[in-house]
């Protein structure tokens, strides 16, 4: 095989559990499992840092926040940064960036794209397109956009909108015209696209026919009365529901948001199929190796919330990941703990690229000879001083989102939160002196009770802080210094 091409198609804010691959009981999505039917499924993925920019600096240089520095949506990717693209540059790869960015920032990693398009949670970018021109009006998008977010329902806590125009005037769909036309041109190879959707991360707006495919009396997810009272619940699980908890919201629109929410799942497997197709179409499909996956989740109504913060539910930390091509396992569900920074070393072991030392993820299981992982970890913060329910008190009523954008950037980089998570049990450590979590995920999958103070519990906590333990040192260094010679 020559240089394999490669497709890694990121979503932004997609949990898990949002297709029926992974549990949903409401949104089916075909094409996702056709891909996974020619390739790898990891049932148990999950992100290294349930934030934007931290995950998707953590892909893209197969290092955790805490090793490459940047762990807030404020700190982009570090200049000197070993990451994929420089790599793939110096191999003679077509670069491109389809979509959302949220990750480079200097002119020399810029300009190791040869196609930049770049767009996000409300259209195509201002910045002008670099390699290729946009294939369809990316003013129209942008102008739709802005005129839907004016007038979307609202409530203190979320908005939702439901519309009806061309594929083409949502970022999803812009999107992969874009990537049809990227194919059509880069049949030479080899490429590296990074197809980057907006979606379905908020604002939540999606085409009525997708909304039309999700049922309207969707089922909310288990809740717990009380749930966040107590004194097992941390402090920054309180402050999050006491912002974001729709307890005060019809049941029919928390129904609603989350119609459109899985519309815009819907929205994208339609669209991954046409990228499969598209394989096909250009003779494509037996040298490109293609990835799906999510920098991090949303609550999706799940603990009675939308959108994210600085926890670790499944929701939010628990991402799809499926890889097809030459030489992956076919119809594979593989149950190891997966994390999105053993991506790049997956594809440089499966292109025969040598994987540098800075790098701390390890080519998957299954699809290479790798043995399967039990624990897999992510974390959240920075160091910063705690937000706590004094600090809300000190905002209008009702909080809602006003209060989380205004202290968006508090929350951020609050504390050294770190989680360790096995397909049985997940610990959550915090060692600024708040309350550790614990969660039997074999026996409350919801995660709706933390039972970190049951004695009953005490040699599994111990076990799991010995690994978070090991993997804190293991992972630290992110810039591992010249090794000399086995002679000398």
């Amino acid at each position: 095989m020559s240089q394999p091409n490669i497709i890694v198609i990121l979503c932004d804010q997609l949990k898990a559990t949002a297709s029926h691959l992974y549990g949903s009981p409401i949104c089916t999505t075909p094409q996702l499992e056709r891909m996974a039917a020619e390739g790898t499924l990891f049932e148990n993925a999950y992100t290294p840092h349930p934030l934007c920019v931290p995950a998707r600096i953590s892909l893209w240089t197969a290092q955790y926040p805490h090793t490459h520095g940047g762990r807030r949506n404020q700190t982009l990717m570090p200049p000197d940064a070993t990451h994929a693209f420089k790599q793939w540059k110096d191999l003679g790869y077509k670069n491109a960036l389809l979509g959302k960015n949220h990750c480079f920032e200097t002119e020399e990693d810029m300009a190791l794209f040869d196609v930049w398009c770049e767009a996000s949670h409300h259209g195509p970018s201002t910045q002008p397109p670099r390699g290729m021109e946009w294939v369809a009006d990316p003013a129209a998008t942008t102008e739709i956009y802005a005129t839907t977010v004016a007038n979307m329902v609202e409530s203190p806590r979320f908005s939702y909108a439901i519309t009806d125009y061309p594929d083409t005037c949502y970022s999803t769909g812009i999107l992969t015209e874009q990537a049809l036309q990227f194919l059509s041109e880069s049949k030479a190879g080899p490429f590296a696209l990074w197809l980057s959707y907006p979606d379905p991360h908020e604002p939540y707006i999606a085409p009525k026919r997708y909304v039309d495919m999700i049922p309207e009396d969707v089922p909310l997810p288990p809740r717990r009365e009380g749930e966040f009272d107590g004194p097992e619940v941390p402090e920054r699980s309180r402050v999050l529901h006491q912002m974001l908890g729709m307890d005060d919201d019809r049941e029919q629109d928390i129904r609603n948001q989350m119609r459109v929410y899985h519309a815009n799942v819907k929205f994208i497997d339609d669209s991954v199929g046409r990228i499969l197709d598209a394989l096909d179409t250009h003779g494509l499909r037996d040298n490109t190796i293609v990835v799906f996956t999510s920098d991090h989740g949303d609550f999706a109504g799940e603990h009675n919330m939308t959108c994210k913060g600085g926890v670790f539910y499944d929701c939010l930390t628990r991402v799809p990941l499926i890889v097809s091509g030459p030489g992956i396992p076919k119809g594979v569900r593989d149950q190891s703990m997966a994390n999105l920074v053993d991506i790049v070393p997956t594809l440089y072991h499966l292109a025969g690229i040598e994987i540098p030392r800075s790098m701390t993820g390890k080519p998957l299981p299954t699809i290479t000879d790798e043995p399967p992982r039990t624990a897999t970890f992510s974390e959240y913060g920075c160091g910063g001083p705690s937000f706590t329910m004094a600090d809300l008190a000190e905002f209008e009523e009702p909080s809602g989102r006003a209060a989380l954008c205004r202290s968006l950037n508090w929350r951020e980089a609050d504390g050294r939160v770190k989680m360790v998570s096995t397909r049985e049990w997940k610990y959550v450590y915090d060692p600024d002196g708040g309350e550790d979590e614990l969660y039997d995920l074999q026996h409350d999958p919801a995660e709706l009770t933390n039972v970190i103070n049951d004695p009953a519990h005490r040699h599994v906590i111990h076990d799991l802080r010995t690994q978070l333990l090991a993997w804190c040192v293991k992972t630290e260094d992110g810039s591992p210094v010249p090794l000399p010679s086995r002679d000398h």
